[in-house]
């Protein structure tokens, strides 16, 4: 079974009632906050509705909440960056 994995880019603030409570239906509340549902037609006509406030990818399961924070962080150290030649 497939997931949406779906993440709140944009914030709510000043729109209308109905598009906030679709984020709330979504289970969204703050920005860069990541929710996983199955992929279905009533979750996808949701996101269609706030499409340009989310952002979606299809994944194959739902991650653990360690498993999407350990995603976000970066890798350890530094690089060093060195400009391209002409």
């Amino acid at each position: 079974m497939s997931y949406f994995r779906i993440t709140l880019h944009r914030s709510a603030i000043g729109l209308p009632k109905r598009t906030r409570g679709v984020l709330a239906a979504l289970g969204l509340r703050r920005r860069t906050q990541t929710v996983f549902h199955p992929v279905s037609p009533d979750f996808a006509g949701m996101i269609m509705k706030v499409k340009e406030l989310v952002r979606v990818e299809e994944v194959d399961r739902a991650l653990t909440k360690d498993e999407v924070k350990a995603s976000r962080r970066p890798e350890r150290g530094f690089w060093v960056e060195k400009p391209v030649p002409r």
